[in-house]
């Protein structure tokens, strides 16, 4: 082997990685709704989650990638640590399906048919229809189909190009003593561990090996400490990543690290014990390909029937190994560690938003009752959620720049702009919550209080500003397209009942029935009820906007008044539900 020979292996390597990484980035943009859902199915049941990280990370192609970010969401708060140990299981178990893709390179025969089959033989197809795609398709579900079929083929290709440049490797014997060096127990799983710590990936370490075996120097024997070395190594993109989480989200990275080096630990002393009486006669054997894959999947499904019942001894042994601090955890409502995987982050941004936006409309309810009736409690209650929706605003804003940096898609993309635009909305409308507890104080303070029938007219604004508000808010949570159409003829109706209390005000002034302070407030009290309608149309507008991926807000709801027909029927509607009641000349 020259110097050609390894600067071919380096490159390969490099393909080889590559490959795997635009295949896995591209799985996981085009699933990535779909392991939403299935995370979000959830339950405590452990072979759910089981199921679920071996779904998750089948689809991914990376156990490190699936273990990431159940280190994020039990810092979150999303998962407990028994879900998670449940899904790392899944997650062991799902990472073997790599083997077996890269396995389909050892295939050989001299029949055509066989040959078809052969990655060599379809790779360059898939190369050029992956290439097509991405450079003339508008569809992001095209382009990422494309983004697929291309690390595939590039994937296959740093694949064969290593196990050509290794070829000349089975006549040294050098090499040869190398592996022979690995049948040690020890020194095999120590070199499978370094080489996946280095590279933070056991396909991709697995892929090595098995483009190794290429060789024909590769034993079972050497080979089967190391894929176990292998599966520990893995563990250490986990552990980095629950530096500075909490408690419980080192602890699933310890049961990863726990599950493999037990599991190693317990077959890898079966397997010598029984070998020492048995005598396999495969163990000195050369291994291939398919054989690296059948050994990794065996190891994992091993583990997990050894491990899987035994769950909470694990959670003890993490528990024991991290304990509990003085004081207690905090929660960290978005973590950073999801932002590498965008759908989730996006996923997870919703959720927090849909909880900034409840707190935000129950203020604004509250704001209303004190305008009726003040209580000093409720009062101060309004203003600390404010607080908080101020709070959610800076961390979701700070958060969601982050992700904007990202490789998003353009569907991705789009959310991300509308959460930025729909959080401003929420904040806005717990500010006129606040608004309203100082009117109603100032009313207080000042032995001021409305007609009554000045405080049926405010009644029936009441009424049309709380439906408005639910109306966005099951738009927004619910992504419910009718909720939403309904909000801008209600958000109309709301600007001519502002209008309507205004000139019935002016006339109560003029025959005296009314003070000039009483006027002030009431004019406050109008204007914020009329912008929190203007905040729930432009959340509402997001919505559309979200569905035609068109217009702007401001243009799009023009669109919908002059384009849809239920617009104008909606509008007399609410007109009908809304409209004041006729009173005589003392009381307009």
């Amino acid at each position: 082997m020259d110097l050609f020979d390894v600067l071919t292996l380096i490159g390969g390597l490099a393909l080889f990685l590559f490959g795997m990484n635009v295949m896995g980035n591209s799985l996981e943009r085009r699933a990535g709704s779909k392991l939403k859902e299935l995370l979000g199915k959830l339950t405590s049941r452990k072979i759910f989650g089981f199921l679920t990280g071996l779904g998750v990370t089948a689809v991914i192609q990376s156990s490190s990638a699936t273990t990431v970010m159940v280190v994020g969401f039990v810092n979150s708060g999303l998962l407990s640590l028994r879900q998670a140990i449940g899904i790392i299981m899944g997650a062991n178990v799902g990472t073997t399906v790599t083997a077996w893709i890269l396995s389909l390179s050892g295939i050989s025969s001299g029949n055509f048919f066989i040959r078809l089959l052969e990655p060599m033989s379809f790779s360059p197809i898939l190369a050029i229809i992956g290439v097509g795609l991405t450079m003339m398709s508008k569809s992001d579900k095209k382009k990422d189909i494309g983004m697929i079929l291309l690390g595939f083929a590039v994937l296959m290709f740093g694949m064969d190009t290593m196990s050509g440049a290794v070829a000349g490797l089975k006549d040294v014997p050098e090499f040869r003593n190398l592996f022979l060096m690995f049948t040690n127990p020890i020194l095999g799983v120590l070199a499978g561990a370094i080489l996946t710590g280095i590279i933070q990936s056991s396909s991709a370490s697995v892929g090595i090996l098995q483009a190794l075996s290429a060789t024909g120097q590769v034993t079972y024997g050497a080979a089967i400490p190391i894929i176990m070395g292998q599966n520990i190594g893995t563990c250490v993109t986990a552990l980095i990543s629950s530096v500075g989480a909490n408690k419980n989200a080192k602890r699933a990275a310890v049961v990863h690290l726990l599950f493999n080096i037990v599991g190693t630990v317990v077959w890898l002393i079966v397997f010598y014990v029984v070998n020492a009486f048995v005598h396999f006669s495969f163990v000195g054997g050369s291994i291939d390909q398919v054989g690296i894959a059948v050994v990794h999947t065996a190891f994992n499904v091993l583990c997990t029937l050894l491990l899987f019942p035994a769950s909470g001894l694990l959670e003890k042994m993490a528990c024991r190994l991290v304990p509990d601090g003085k004081t207690p955890d905090k929660i960290q409502i978005l973590d950073e560690r999801l932002l590498a995987t965008p759908t989730m982050a996006i996923g997870r941004c919703q959720e927090v938003a849909g909880t900034m936006a409840r707190i935000s409309m129950d203020a604004m309810r509250t704001g209303c009752a004190l305008v009726k009736e003040y209580d000093p409690k409720a009062a101060q209650a309004v203003r600390e959620t404010e607080a908080e929706a101020d709070q959610y605003e800076d961390m979701l804003g700070t958060y969601l720049v982050k992700l904007a940096r990202a490789d998003l898609s353009e569907e991705n993309s789009q959310q991300v702009s509308k959460l930025l635009h729909i959080i401003g909305d929420f904040e806005r409308i717990s500010d006129h919550a606040v608004n309203l507890v100082e009117s109603a104080e100032e009313m207080r303070s000042k032995g001021l209080r409305f007609s009554p029938a000045a405080q049926k007219e405010l009644d029936i604004l009441f009424a049309a500003v709380e439906e408005i508000m639910d109306l966005s808010l099951t738009a927004f949570l619910e992504n419910d397209l009718d909720k939403a159409m309904e909000v801008e003829p209600l958000e109309e109706v709301v600007d001519t009942l502002k209008e309507q209390l205004r000139n019935r005000h002016i006339l109560r002034l003029q025959r005296g029935e009314c003070t000039i302070e009483q006027g002030f407030v009431w004019s406050d009290l109008l204007t914020d009820l009329e912008r929190v309608a203007d905040h729930c149309s432009n959340i509402a507008g997001c919505v559309i906007e979200m569905t035609h991926n068109s217009l702007g807000v401001h243009e799009l709801l023009d669109y919908v008044k002059a384009g849809s027909p239920s617009f104008t029927r909606t509008y007399k509607a609410f007109a009908r539900k809304y409209a004041l009641m006729d009173q005589d000349s003392r009381l307009s």
